[in-house]
């Protein structure tokens, strides 16, 4: 500890031949003790008298000399600014208020009696515990920070040691050991009852008006201005109650701090850190207050989602406080919840609440929970359903799988365009039209992916929309392709290979990039984009991205959509594949067993092209959910590379048209199950005729 950061503050504690005025609670020798304590180095205390003493050279220190009075009847009526004396058996007890420990002062016991304390050495620096003895009289140093920064609020020591003090720590200065008690109670009890009236009306029908709540928290500032008492009890109606506790002294903000004691009495509780008060200091406000609001029952946001016991909490003090690194802790026990609690503010600002997690971490045990966070506004704890959160080690194997297989699909999805744009030498038939639509899609699915967590981290709101509006088009582009393939082998199918539509690869790609559009084009004119959090056990491991933030929209456009498409395309893959296992029957011995292993790549490839492997999300719920994020992951991690092997595949052994006869026979490559059937026979037209 330096010189200059030291306070000495000098305690005799025995009787001295110094004549001073004695006048209980004088305003003159509180505010002289105020500037005495805020403008020299050291202080002096005697228990003799209430009064102060100038500040004087003293062994090259300034002090100053603070008299007390023995009779602690008289002192429970001081000023708090007084320190105080007492003996208690043979025992004396010192009794500071927080301002004396939490700065970082020197305290200097004398005991005796007919003592000099002019002839004992004063420095700026001690340690407890430094014992200077003349006679009967003898000078104990201590510093008090030192000795009380780990004492927490004990009631039943309390009580038992000095029933009568409720707001101060206690030092046994006889005690050869430190010895602080704090009985600092945290419980304030208010005084008065304040009804507030707010102009817009604080209910919105069968809510609460959120602006109207806006509106309560902006009148504290002058309520804590216009009271006289230090703690009074706020009502405005409807059950929205909540508390004011200011203080007079703009300098004197330890008074409205509180200790982190025991209030595990209370199913609720807010501790404000010293650095929000001193902040608020530094903005002029002219009152130092802390309020505190419950608002039940307030009007939802946009997202309907759900909040923990319908409770809103409010704190104010009268000026902006954001980026502590001492966080606010507010703390709810003894709930009983059914998910997973994740803590979110909001600043107040629009017409119905628009909650974020930014600021705040969650930290639950058992049934109590504590958010900690770096701002004043507007708190409340949402709930997230059980089977929407993961766990962190399942949600960082499965995001390094995703970004490796999406990596790896982007890879070979580009060398299928690259192969189709570049080095193609014959002309593409309708099947592979629509497939190099598909792998277009898709690709821009895997990138957005890819970016999507990059872009959610930036924080930018108007990003994060247009990131997830990209995303959520190609996923539903590539839904609407899967559908576009398999009507393609189903008309291929019905018409036996000859397709006479007019312009028909101009109404399948208008349709299948025109509908996910007018989707996309919806939702982010309603606002349904921005950033979603996926939860974990862990809140320091939630992960951000940019998607749709209605989980109800989220489940009627994709899982509906997508349903609809799965219907369609997995009812087709069953007829193409009824279809393979005719046409080796027909042939019987002519088709090689060894050809075997390429019909079943060719199968993976076409149940890609279909879209099959993303009906393994139906199956993310209840005991499979986990297991079916894995399989889902991986197989559509490597969509691409069996796409490539299909299209590598068919592009090679495209089979040629041979006519004997008069009839027309289709040739069939089981090795690639050709999906361009424009040269081929339906088999079951065939054996029709052949009836």
């Amino acid at each position: 500890m330096t010189k200059e950061s030291c306070l000495t503050l000098v305690l005799l504690l025995g009787l001295l031949s110094v004549c001073a005025s004695y006048q209980k609670n004088n305003d003159t020798s509180t505010q002289k003790l105020k500037q005495c304590f805020n403008k020299t180095t050291n202080f002096l205390v005697n228990e003799m008298f209430f009064s102060v003493i100038t500040s004087n050279p003293w062994n090259d220190s300034k002090v100053c000399v603070v008299l007390l009075q023995k009779n602690t009847t008289v002192n429970n009526t001081l000023d708090q600014w007084w320190p105080q004396v007492e003996k208690k058996n043979e025992s004396q007890l010192l009794y500071l208020s927080k301002r004396h420990t939490g700065s970082d002062t020197c305290v200097y016991a004398l005991t005796g009696n007919h003592c000099n304390y002019t002839t004992f050495s004063i420095s700026r620096e001690c340690s407890y515990k430094q014992t200077q003895s003349k006679g009967n009289c003898s000078v104990t140093c201590f510093q008090s920070r030192r000795v009380c920064e780990n004492a927490t609020y004990d009631k039943t020591v309390c009580e038992t040691v000095a029933p009568h003090v409720k707001d101060k720590y206690i030092i046994n200065i006889t005690d050869p050991k430190p010895t602080c008690f704090n009985c600092d109670d945290p419980v304030t009890i208010p005084s008065a009852k304040v009804e507030l009236n707010v102009s817009t009306g604080i209910m919105q029908g069968e809510v609460i008006n959120p602006r109207a709540a806006v509106e309560v928290m902006t009148k504290m500032a002058d309520l804590a201005s216009s009271i006289n008492e230090s703690a009074v009890v706020l009502s405005v109606g409807n059950g929205v109650t909540g508390v004011l506790v200011a203080n007079k002294d703009p300098v004197d903000i330890a008074e409205i701090i509180s200790s982190g004691g025991n209030v595990t009495d209370f199913s609720r509780s807010v501790s404000l850190p010293k650095e929000a008060f001193n902040k608020a200091l530094s903005m002029n406000i002219p009152t130092s207050f802390a309020a505190l609001m419950r608002f039940n029952n307030m009007a939802k946001d946009a997202l309907n989602s759900t909040i923990l016991g319908n409770e809103v909490l409010a704190v104010e003090m009268g000026a902006s406080i954001a980026n502590l690194t001492d966080k606010i802790n507010i703390s709810f026990r003894n709930m009983n919840y059914n998910g997973v609690p994740a803590c979110h503010s909001w600043n107040g600002n629009g017409s119905r609440p628009n909650w974020t997690d930014d600021g705040c971490s969650t930290i639950t045990n058992g049934p109590n929970i504590t958010c900690q966070c770096s701002h004043l506004t507007f708190f409340a704890i949402l709930m997230m359903p059980p089977n929407e959160t993961i766990s962190s080690t399942d949600l960082y194997n499965l995001t390094i799988a995703t970004q490796i297989g999406c990596g790896l699909s982007m890879f070979f999805l580009g060398i299928i365009l690259f192969m189709h744009f570049l080095l193609r030498k014959t002309k593409a038939t309708k099947a592979t039209k629509i497939l190099i639509h598909l792998v277009t899609a898709m690709f821009l699915l895997d990138f957005a992916f890819l970016v999507n967590n990059f872009v959610a981290k930036l924080n930018n709101a108007v990003g994060c929309k247009i990131m997830a509006a990209f995303m959520h088009y190609f996923m539903l582009a590539t839904f609407t392709w899967f559908a576009a393939q398999a009507f393609h082998l189903c008309l291929q199918l019905y018409t036996g290979g000859k397709i006479e539509i007019s312009r028909y690869m101009l109404k399948v790609s208008v349709t299948s990039w025109i509908i996910p559009s007018v989707i996309g084009v919806v939702l982010l004119i309603t606002g349904k984009y921005g950033t979603q959090i996926i939860y974990t056990d862990n809140s320091a491991n939630n992960v951000a991205m940019c998607w749709i933030t209605d989980s109800n929209i989220h489940y009627i456009v994709n899982i509906g959509y997508y349903a609809l498409v799965f219907l369609f395309t997995f009812t087709t893959f069953i007829i193409i594949v009824s279809w393979l296992f005719c046409l080796r029957r027909n042939k019987g011995n002519s088709v090689q067993a060894s050809k075997s292993g390429k019909s079943i790549v060719t199968i993976l490839g076409l149940c890609c092209m279909l879209g099959i492997t993303w009906g393994f999300a139906f199956f993310a719920y209840g005991p499979l959910q986990i297991p079916a994020y894995y399989i889902f992951t991986i197989l559509n991690s490597f969509q691409g590379f069996f796409l490539f092997i299909y299209y590598y595949n068919t592009s090679r052994n495209r089979p040629t048209q041979a006519v004997t006869s008069g009839n027309k026979n289709s040739s069939l490559s089981t090795a690639t199950l050709q999906t361009n059937l424009d040269i081929l026979e339906n088999p079951y037209v065939n054996s029709q005729s052949q009836n």
